[in-house]
C-alpha cells in the first residue's frame, strides 16, 4: 500500500528540498504519485482535501484518512481526533485513522477513539485500517502493548511500526514480529515510518516471516523524487521498481491476509 495522506509533514519536506509548499504544488505531487504508483499497489491512502482529484487516478483500493491531526508547522503529529464523514467519496473502499499511542492517563480515550473509528467505517460499509504510532522510551514494548490494546477494537487491518526500526539481525526482527502477531486478532502490515530506505526491504521480509501480511510505504517510495520540479520520470524510474520489489518480497515472505481475520 502507498501512503499519500501526509499533510503538514509533506509541506515540511518540500521546504527542506527548497520548494514552495503551497496547495498547488502539494496537489500536483499527490496526483503524480497516484497516477504512477497506484496501479501497482493494492491500496492508496489520501486525505479528504485531495480525494476528489486523486480518486480517478486510483484504479482500486482507495483509502480515505479520517483523522484530524494536531501538528504544528515543521513538527511531528502530536495527537489526532476523528473527523466527521457524512458521505463517502466515490471510489473509497476503506477508512484509515492515525492514533498516537502513549502510556499515559489518556489510554482509555484512545481506545474509545479507535472503537468510534471502527464503528464509523462499519456504518458506511467500509473496511477500517488502524495506524497506531507509539511514543515511548521503550519502543518495542510499546509496539506490542499498543497492538494488544488497540487491535482488539475490531479493525479490519492494523498498521504497525517495524520492530527495531528495521535495524540489526533479521531473526530478531522476525522474533519480535511474532510477538506483535500474537497480540493481534487481525491481519497487519508494517509501516516504513522511521525505517531507513535501505533497511526497509529486508525488514519487510523479516516481518513477513513473523506474520505480517504486507507493508504501507510513503516516503520510502517517493522521497527521492522530491528534488525534481516534475517527479514523473523519477517516479517511473525509481519508485515503481521499488514498489514492485517490495511487492515481490511480500509475495515471497508475507502471510496471506485471509489466513488471519
Amino acid at each position: 500500500m502507498v501512503a499519500m495522506d501526509q499533510r503538514e509533514s509533506l509541506r515540511t519536506i518540500f521546504r527542506e528540498h527548497g520548494h514552495d509548499d503551497g496547495d498547488e504544488r502539494v496537489a500536483r505531487f499527490k496526483a503524480a504519485v497516484a497516477r504512477e504508483l497506484a496501479p501497482h499497489a493494492s491500496g492508496f491512502l489520501i486525505e479528504p482535501e485531495q480525494v476528489d482529484a486523486v480518486a480517478p487516478l486510483v484504479p482500486h483500493g482507495l483509502i480515505l484518512a479520517v483523522d484530524r491531526l494536531v501538528q504544528e508547522r515543521g513538527g511531528a503529529v502530536e495527537d489526532t481526533s476523528l473527523a466527521d464523514l457524512d458521505e463517502v467519496p466515490a471510489g473509497v473502499v476503506a477508512l484509515t485513522l492515525l492514533v498516537i499511542w502513549r502510556d499515559d492517563e489518556r489510554r482509555g480515550e484512545r481506545i474509545e477513539l479507535s472503537h468510534a473509528f471502527v464503528e464509523l467505517a462499519h456504518r458506511h460499509g467500509l473496511l477500517s485500517v488502524l495506524e497506531p504510532v507509539v511514543r515511548h522510551e521503550d519502543r518495542e514494548w510499546a509496539i506490542v502493548e499498543a497492538a494488544r490494546e488497540l487491535g482488539a477494537t475490531g479493525c479490519s487491518l492494523y498498521k504497525c511500526q517495524v520492530p527495531l526500526e528495521g535495524k540489526g539481525d533479521a531473526a530478531e526482527i522476525t522474533r519480535r514480529a511474532r510477538e506483535i502477531d500474537a497480540a493481534l486478532p487481525c491481519p497487519w502490515v508494517v509501516l516504513s515510518q522511521g525505517v531507513a530506505a535501505d533497511d526497509f526491504p529486508p525488514a519487510v521480509a523479516a516481518s513477513g516471516r513473523g506474520g505480517a501480511s504486507g507493508f504501507l510505504a510513503g516516503r520510502a517510495l517517493w522521497t527521492a523524487t522530491l528534488a525534481a520540479d516534475d517527479p514523473t520520470e523519477l517516479l517511473r524510474g525509481r519508485s515503481v521498481p521499488r514498489l514492485r520489489e517490495l511487492g515481490a518480497i511480500v509475495d515471497a515472505h508475507g502471510r496471506p491476509w485471509r489466513e488471519k481475520r
